[in-house]
């Protein structure tokens, strides 16, 4: 990117406005690399994990009721800048400062931390999850550094064994100095050699303070005298031994903390690879989720980049980034600029009044373009860009006394080079075309300038004063002309872009507003043309019909929006009262079905009681299955989108066929196709006559079915398709009848039945024994019990089996 551009459109002063957000030392350091990306793929790859850090803060930031689970808290703040240990770490035999293993140690705990709370969001945030994932496994590493450093460099006595015992014979050592030079100092107490009565230390020497003239009465080694030379520090003989073995350990305990570090950054050299991993990771993590902050806290969108073969710039609602935080401070808000461009118009043409807000939507439109590239979002409602491989801007005042350039040749050379530039790829700003020169010559070359532009294809936004670049908009395909508003009745400009037609520069205006004299102002009006005044009318009844539509649609899009609130609510309202009828109904059809079934029930049982009725008991049992599945039916009917499913084409009905029958789960197979309209079925062990139209849909075979080989036979299961199912075990041995009726309760477990009954007579009460015995340990009975007398009395057992 063209490094005058980045300049003038405030680009280092938008990276330091996000560099607020950044927290960690390698962040900061991505955030001083920012720039414009290489294509369009990388900054939709940055944009894309700035979109997901919004989307996890977001989550972080709802209330704990609305969400599943709180996300863990991402701390970036407080890291330690380790760019320079981790650089000494890569220089085979370097020992690293205490310090400095301490700063890699707190790295490596914060990003195991940060690599457990991102790295299983997977699907949801596949780019964050990938960064976690550089992120190494530290335990072991960790468990091997930590607590032997302390915060302030120092080595814990724990640091090793030796380290602590050397520590602990310093001690004692120092102890032994100190009550010898107590007893010293007790022992010359009165003797008036002493200077002051305390024990300090002079080159790493335990001494006391004495008078000069003692030099010669008192025995040892003077280390130093003070500064006016009134006092010596005395190292008595009795403690010199004393002393020089307090200095050997020291030195033991300085190889033994030579030894320490050096092993601890063995053990960080061996993951040095791993270790600078996961510093960047962590770098560029804070790096997204400052990007993301920022989004949050401006109110951005993720932008997106057009193809080129059809490139389109459009921003809605777009607002520049440095303006908004200003005013922000100053409790104001900002107005948000709105325009479209495309293949087919491809210049935009802005003019209006002074300090209208000209050349500060230019700069927005540009800088939401740069930052888009560089991976940021931007602040608006939404942004289509096209990819720009160059920006270019001619924006200010040039002027150089240095170089002997006035306004305008400032300006001509700028725009020469922008000229040598620029491509159908680029991005071209140019404020107050044509300016500081005659206007009439000034606008025609300002037409010629952007007519070169124009047929290079540059997307370009100029702005301008002059009626020939005005007239130009107007009459010239591919270039839209748009106006900075203007408050004629404040004097005063609105700041909003009216995208569509020129706009009223309001000079006079504007002088009269900062306090120009009336005098001066009714002299320059009556100067004017009678041109100039025609057009200045113009382009104000203009400006004045636009605001009055402007109003007009404000006011329509308002009553919209409130009739989509009033027909929303009026829905909420209807389906919550059809979902209430609703309710009401099937809980009027679930008691009415319960006290069917209970109904049902009785007759059953009554009529049960009279064996020779059994036959009638099924028909009637069957007819109130039909009952109640049409009742069911019917209730299903009411429910919003239900349809009755259509029956299966009788064509495809024939023996064999595997069905699905209504109100059963279980395909059925059909056995016989019955001249009535019915079908005999097999629906696992239960065999049923049921009508066509209860079949729902005719399904494929059964996977992996296949006929049987030749000699092998399949014999069906018992028909359980009486009411009553029952064995008879009368005239077996006790072992038989065990054997049988364990058959029996298996096969009637899998059929689905839950009653049968067991004659076994009466006799000498072995076979009830045995079948009660049985029924006792059998894992499918639930309960069993004598018949009544009309099913047997005492010579037949019920037995109820768990429901399958």
């Amino acid at each position: 990117m063209n490094a005058r551009s980045l300049e003038l459109l405030e680009y280092e002063r938008m990276r330091e406005l996000l560099g607020r957000y950044v927290e960690s030392p390698g962040g900061r350091r991505l955030l001083a690399q920012m720039a414009p990306l290489p294509d369009r793929s990388a900054a939709s790859e940055a944009l894309a994990e700035a979109a997901e850090a919004m989307a996890w803060l977001r989550e972080a930031q709802k209330p704990a009721a609305g969400r599943r689970a709180a996300p863990a808290p991402l701390r970036f703040s407080g890291l330690p800048d380790v760019a320079a240990a981790e650089a000494r770490l890569r220089i085979e035999g370097a020992v690293l400062e205490p310090l400095e293993i301490h700063a890699l140690g707190v790295l490596l705990e914060r990003a195991a931390e940060i690599r457990q709370a991102l790295a299983p969001l997977g699907a949801a945030c596949p780019r964050l999850a990938a960064r976690a994932a550089r992120i190494g496994d530290f335990r072991a590493t960790l468990r091997e550094i930590s607590g032997k450093i302390l915060p302030d460099g120092s080595l814990a006595d724990d640091a090793s064994p030796e380290l602590a015992r050397i520590r602990r014979d310093i001690e004692r050592q120092r102890r032994l100095i100190q009550e010898s030079l107590e007893r010293f100092l007790k022992a010359h107490h009165e003797d008036g050699l002493l200077q002051e009565e305390f024990v300090t230390i002079r080159n790493d020497r335990f001494v006391v303070p004495i008078v000069p003239g003692a030099r010669r009465r008192l025995p040892g080694v003077v280390h130093a005298a003070s500064g006016s030379g009134h006092t010596l520090f005395l190292e008595p003989l009795e403690t010199i031994e004393l002393n020089n073995e307090l200095v050997r350990l020291a030195e033991e305990e300085l190889r033994e903390i030579h030894r320490i570090l050096r092993d601890l950054t063995a053990a960080l050299r061996r993951h040095a690879g791993e270790v600078r991993d996961a510093a960047d990771a962590l770098a560029a993590l804070d790096f997204a989720f400052a990007r993301a902050r920022f989004a949050l806290d401006f109110d951005c969108t993720i932008p997106s980049f057009t193809p080129d073969e059809s490139p389109r710039f459009a921003l809605e609602e777009a607002r520049h980034p440095l303006l908004e935080d200003i005013l922000r401070r100053q409790r104001r808000r900002v107005v948000p600029l709105s325009f479209e461009l495309d293949s087919s118009r491809r210049i935009l043409l802005i003019s209006g009044p002074n300090t209208g807000g000209k050349t500060v939507a230019m700069k927005c439109a540009a800088l939401l373009a740069l930052m888009a590239q560089s991976g940021v979002p931007v602040p608006a409602a939404r942004a289509e860009l096209p990819w720009f491989d160059d920006v270019l801007a001619d924006i200010g005042d040039n002027q150089s006394i240095e170089q002997s350039l006035s306004s305008f040749s400032a300006h001509i050379e700028r725009i020469k080079e922008i000229i040598a530039l620029a491509t159908s790829g680029s991005l071209v700003l140019l404020d107050e075309l044509g300016r500081a020169t005659d206007p009439d010559e000034g606008g025609a070359l300002g037409v010629a300038v952007l007519e070169d532009f124009h047929r290079r294809g540059a997307f370009t936004l100029a702005s301008t004063h002059l009626p020939a670049l005005k007239l130009f908009g107007a009459a010239t395909p591919g270039v839209v002309n748009a106006a900075m508003g203007f408050n004629e009745e404040t004097l005063e400009p609105t700041y909003r872009m009216h995208v569509g037609l020129p706009g009223k520069s309001a000079g006079l205006e504007i002088a009269a507003r900062l306090g120009l004299p009336e005098r001066l102002i009714e002299r320059a009006r009556a100067a004017m043309t009678e041109r100039d005044r025609q057009m200045n009318q113009m382009l104000a009844q203009l400006e004045s019909k636009l605001a009055e539509a402007s109003a007009r649609l404000d006011e329509l899009e308002r009553q919209r929006a409130a009739l989509e609130e009033r027909e929303r609510r009026m829905l909420e309202k209807m389906e919550r009262r059809e979902q209430a009828r609703l309710r009401e109904i099937e809980a009027a059809a679930e008691a009415a079905r319960k006290q069917f079934e209970k109904q049902a029930q009785e007759l059953i049982e009554s009529v049960l009681s009279a064996p020779e009725q059994r036959r009638q008991a099924e028909k009637a049992l069957r007819q109130a299955a039909r009952v109640r599945r049409e009742f069911e039916e019917s209730v299903r009917a009411l429910r919003p989108g239900a349809e009755t499913a259509p029956a299966a084409p009788a064509a495809e009905l024939r023996e064999g066929a595997r069905v699905r029958l209504r109100d059963v789960s279980q395909p059925a197979h059909v056995r016989k196709v019955l001249p009535d309209g019915r079908l005999e079925v097999d629906v696992g062990f239960l065999r049923m006559q049921v009508a066509v139209s209860d079949v729902l849909e005719v399904l494929p075979p059964a996977p992996g079915a296949a006929r049987l080989p030749a000699g092998v036979t399949l014999t069906a299961g018992p028909r359980w398709d009486t009411l009553t199912r029952e064995i008879n075990v009368i005239g077996r041995t006790a072992e038989e009848a065990r054997e049988e009726v364990d058959k029996f309760l298996d096969e009637a477990f899998l059929a689905g039945v839950t009653r049968v009954r067991v004659i076994h007579g009466h006799g000498m009460g072995i076979l009830k024994r045995a079948v009660h015995e049985l029924c006792r340990a059998h894992p499918h009975v639930e309960k069993f019990y004598p018949a009544s007398p009309s099913e047997g009395g005492a010579g037949a057992t019920i037995v109820e089996l768990r429901e399958s």
